[in-house]
């Protein structure tokens, strides 16, 4: 199972995308690459899959040290369009489990897609919701207590 959730292998899913031996033919497809790579703490795939005006090298340092600090835990993508991605991405840090819902947007520069912005939107972990930490319990008796 890839880092992103799909069935397929690491290998064969979002690991040539991010090695740019291939390019993502859908904005999910990137999406879930861009995941993988902050599971990995890749900020030099994280900086190159952007728009080319949000692309800053001094970033880099930046990203890898945030996904350094945390435990990323799961991805669900929620709604997907031609050109944007809704999802929760679910991580660890010292203050317990934390989720970022965000609604990102892509475009392609030159054939290739790329991240252009997200809407972040307040949310947290729902109590009666599967634990992120990936037990089968509920929130509210796992983590949460």
């Amino acid at each position: 199972m890839c880092i992103c959730g799909n069935k397929n292998d690491f290998s064969q899913c979002c690991e040539p995308i991010i090695l740019q031996k291939k390019q993502a033919k859908t904005a999910e497809e990137l999406m879930r690459s861009r995941y993988c790579a902050y599971v990995q703490a890749n900020g030099a795939y994280l900086v190159y899959s952007s728009a080319k005006e949000n692309q800053f090298q001094e970033d880099i340092e930046l990203i890898e040290e945030f996904a350094h600090s945390v435990q990323w835990l799961k991805l669900n993508v929620l709604h997907v369009t031609k050109n944007s991605v809704e999802f929760k991405a679910y991580y660890q840090d010292s203050n317990g489990i934390q989720l970022l819902h965000e609604k990102s947007n892509f475009i392609q520069e030159d054939g290739i897609w790329k991240y252009k912005d997200g809407e972040l939107f307040s949310s947290k972990v729902e109590r009666n919701e599967l634990c992120p930490c990936g037990s089968g319990k509920k929130y509210k008796k796992c983590c949460a207590k």
